[in-house]
């Protein structure tokens, strides 16, 4: 069995098989591409499938994909960094900058245009975006009457920034602030406060403050023209099987957006991403460039849910995009926060922390094992069993795990 920096390359060979026979052979992902990061260096980066499954374009590892909700973590980031500066803090209201959201009350009943609400039991905190404890809601989310004004209001589709923040000034929040973890359109708003603290456009401080000193030079908010050959079409598993949710040329990705959304905008490559990763494993540093503190970047990879709850705890609603159930999980500020791998039921370490994208893209960070893991793919509603598999195949490759217990001959 060969191994490279304690990690068994035949078992992560037996990965890409699994991917093969489960996911691709059957017709539910398009492509896959695995990027396993220890201990200094790339362990296994391997490409599977076809980008363009209708012109039969083979994956390339230089192909850049929508990675939707892995844009959260960037713009929390972006947020600390303001936090770190002393321009805005944790506990701060978000009337604060926002003041018409001063009188935002949470349904009691009622429907758009006829809500009727009640006083929260304490005002919005900056920190409740982070962690999304708000009260806001989504236009993915399902769950009742606000759900529903998001959508007719287009709120996060139709509106820029500000029309955004001014149509959530006239709906309910779901609950008061602090009672719930509800996945929503909170890093949307952070993207905004980013913005107005900053004086800064919200993509320009991305762009500045981190995407350019990390040397991510294919992540943006859209796709440039010299680029449009490596972006690919994204796919949708539909009841009569998968089929094209976004073709290149058609795609909104290929100028700059309307809506510039925090919460998951941007485009993305597997190498631009792990230079994120390795950012996060080093502490918040890469190649001299020094984007948060290391006790920044602790605060936020700990558990911020009230009373150390885990996500299963607090979820008003069943658990979106990246943690199948919640249970063992807990969610800081921009990652979900592994608690117990027992109760999770999933591979990994207390203080892993990760997030994953619409299109079934996925990454996790372990302090403990000095690794970093992507996985890509483009297909709305990707099963979550492949993060789970994928945890599964790559714990079970480390050969000297420092967790192990130590035994005599």
């Amino acid at each position: 069995m060969s191994t490279t920096a304690g990690i068994s390359t035949d078992r992560l060979h037996a990965w890409e098989a699994h991917v093969k026979a489960a996911y691709l052979d059957t017709g539910i992902l398009p492509n896959a591409l695995t990027l396993v990061y220890r201990r200094g260096e790339i362990v296994h980066q391997h490409v599977q499938g076809h980008a363009d499954v209708e012109a039969s374009r083979a994956l390339r590892q230089d192909d850049i994909f929508r990675i939707y909700s892995m844009t959260k973590p960037i713009t929390s980031l972006a947020f600390m960094m303001l936090v770190e500066d002393g321009r805005v803090a944790l506990n701060d209201p978000v009337s604060s900058v926002i003041p018409e959201w001063a009188g935002l009350g949470v349904w009691a009943g009622g429907e758009l245009g006829s809500f009727t609400t009640t006083p929260p039991g304490r005002p919005m905190r900056m920190v409740d975006l982070l962690r999304h404890t708000a009260g806001l809601s989504y236009i993915i989310q399902q769950g009742g009457k606000v759900d529903a004004a998001y959508r007719s209001l287009g709120i996060g589709s139709q509106t820029d920034l500000d029309g955004f923040i001014a149509a959530l000034a006239d709906v309910p929040l779901e609950f008061s602030p602090g009672e719930s973890w509800h996945y929503s359109a909170a890093t949307d708003v952070l993207g905004y406060l980013v913005g107005k603290i900053s004086g800064l456009p919200f993509e320009d401080f991305v762009r500045e403050r981190i995407l350019g000193p990390l040397g991510m030079t294919d992540t943006d908010f859209f796709v440039p023209e010299g680029k449009t050959g490596r972006f690919m079409p994204c796919y949708v598993l539909t009841p009569q099987g998968r089929v094209v949710f976004d073709a290149p040329p058609s795609s909104p990705y290929l100028a700059p957006p309307h809506f510039v959304s925090g919460g998951g905008g941007l485009v993305s490559t597997a190498a631009d991403y792990l230079r994120l990763c390795r950012m996060l494993l080093r502490g918040g540093e890469l190649d001299g460039a020094r984007i948060v503190g290391p006790k920044t970047l602790e605060l936020m990879t700990r558990n911020h849910l009230p009373g150390g709850a885990d996500m299963a705890g607090m979820a008003r609603t069943p658990i979106a995009v990246s943690e199948s159930s919640g249970a063992g999980v807990g969610f800081g500020l921009g990652f979900a926060v592994t608690l117990d791998p027992a109760r999770a039921l999933r591979a990994g370490n207390a203080g892993d922390y990760s997030w994953g994208g619409a299109a079934g893209t996925y990454f996790w960070i372990d302090p403990v094992e000095d690794m970093a893991v992507i996985f890509m793919t483009q297909l709305i509603l990707s099963p979550d069993r492949i993060r789970d598999d994928l945890r599964t195949f790559v714990y079970s490759a480390l050969t000297d795990s420092p967790t192990r217990p130590q035994t005599r001959a």
